[in-house]
């Protein structure tokens, strides 16, 4: 791809932990894409706006909380109110299994556990870009 792969991280709700998600940007910078961080507490509709003003071509959400089957479906609820349906959802951190399973049935494009490694995530991203094809 000629541009810079465009990624917003977002740490959303209560949860006060984000060591995690700084180093996922690191990592994500050093690969060479544009990565901007939304900082802790964000409300569903802040990361929507926020992803929509940026322009990203992902939208990961980091949750160690346990709110990530209320947190996803609206921030989903809000993109397709924006009208945003070319934009990869990344969900991350720490969910069951089982969640994983209805996150990416209810649209969720790919879940990154707390304990995936960081080149998994990187080719994960690119490879997800890469499908969608250019915007």
């Amino acid at each position: 791809m000629s541009n810079k792969i465009r990624v917003l991280l977002a740490k959303v709700g209560l949860d006060g932990h984000d060591r995690g998600v700084k180093i996922v940007a690191r990592c994500l910078r050093d690969a060479g894409m544009d990565v901007v961080y939304t900082g802790l507490h964000r409300s569903p509709e802040e990361v929507v706006a926020a992803a929509v003003q940026e322009d990203v071509d992902v939208l990961g959400v980091s949750l160690l909380s346990g709110a990530h089957m209320t947190i996803f479906p609206k921030i989903i609820a809000g993109l397709k109110a924006r009208g945003v349906d070319d934009l990869i959802l990344l969900g991350g951190g720490v969910m069951p299994d089982e969640d994983v399973v209805a996150l990416k049935a209810m649209g969720v494009h790919e879940v990154l556990l707390q304990d995936t490694p960081p080149n998994t995530i990187i080719q994960t991203i690119e490879r997800l870009v890469a499908e969608r094809g250019e915007r």
